[in-house]
């Protein structure tokens, strides 16, 4: 219980700073996408910074098992695919949850395009694809 408690105000912590730098506005996010203003660009390129740094200090500190997965096929297009919905609707998952804790009720469809892709993902890809998509677990 105490590190779900924990888990929940870092996530509202998250989702805060998410709001306040200005992920959660449809036309801030345009903005980044079109170059117009480097604010939120400059932003999440400082964070892809931090985690890389993050990352390269878990990966000393764990067991030599620890190791990133490798790249597939579907990278690419899944990589496509979520830019184009992230810029259509303004939001990625994380920030479809910030606009709906901004009263963005319009996020509701964004989530419901979420859902629907994650639902639809394994049996298209299983007719149509077939590649190994690996796996998250550490076996």
């Amino acid at each position: 219980m105490k590190d779900s408690i924990g888990t929940l105000a870092l996530g509202l912590l998250f989702g805060f700073c998410l709001h306040r730098i200005g992920f959660g506005s449809w036309d801030e996010v345009h903005k980044m996408f079109t170059f117009a203003s480097l604010r939120l660009t400059l932003g999440f390129g400082l964070a892809v910074v931090i985690l890389a740094i993050g990352f390269s200090i878990i990966a000393k500190l764990q067991h030599p098992k620890w190791a990133p997965r490798p790249i597939h096929k579907g990278t690419l297009a899944g990589g496509l695919l979520f830019g184009v919905g992230w810029a259509v609707c303004g939001a990625c998952p994380s920030i479809a949850l910030v606009q709906l804790g901004d009263g963005q009720w319009l996020a509701l469809w964004t989530l419901l395009g979420i859902v629907a892709g994650n639902a639809l993902y394994a049996p298209i890809h299983a007719r149509f694809f077939k590649f190994d998509s690996g796996s998250c677990s550490p076996d």
